[in-house]
């Protein structure tokens, strides 16, 4: 039994390390966050537990990650709140259920969700194949822009990952 935990654990690491090398490119490629400017192009941060968080005027588009995607493995089930949900920062507004584990999704910032993808209701694997475009999983109306500077930029992302890959 233990030589199958160390299996998955090592199968883990070594999927979260080839999520970690897809991404990277994406990742140099986004803008590290400005904070105190109202008049922002789209930028986006991420959470310690993976969720990303694209960030246009006062609107947060929320999803998981590519890393954490891939650590999850192949995408069954997404559970979703409904529109005029209200959250605060950190708190639990959905789940993602794949073959592997079950994970709770946090809301990076407080809000209200305006928007639910639901095309994920129908098709929860197009998280494995767009995680961080196709397959976000809300929209918030942002209630405290102030949380955003607890959230990472890309380049403090990028370390975190390369972090827990190793």
């Amino acid at each position: 039994m233990a030589s199958a935990s160390i299996m998955f654990a090592n199968a883990t690491r070594r999927s979260m390390f080839q999520a970690l090398r897809a991404s990277s490119a994406r990742l140099s490629s986004v803008s590290s966050p400005s904070f105190g400017s109202s008049a922002r192009f789209m930028t986006t941060y991420y959470t310690p537990a993976h969720e990303y968080c694209k960030v246009d005027g006062n609107v947060a588009t929320v999803g998981i990650t590519d890393f954490a995607q891939a650590a999850l493995g192949d995408i069954v089930f997404v559970d979703l709140p409904e529109p005029d949900d209200e959250f605060e920062a950190k708190d639990s507004f959905g789940s993602v259920e794949s073959v592997k584990a079950a994970s709770d999704v946090y809301a990076p910032v407080s809000g209200k969700v305006l928007e639910v993808n639901e095309t994920l209701s129908d098709e929860p694997a197009l998280v494995n194949t767009s995680a961080e475009d196709e397959a976000w999983f809300i929209k918030l109306e942002i209630t405290d822009e102030s949380e955003l500077s607890e959230l990472m930029g890309a380049d403090a992302y990028k370390e975190h990952c390369e972090k827990e890959a190793h």
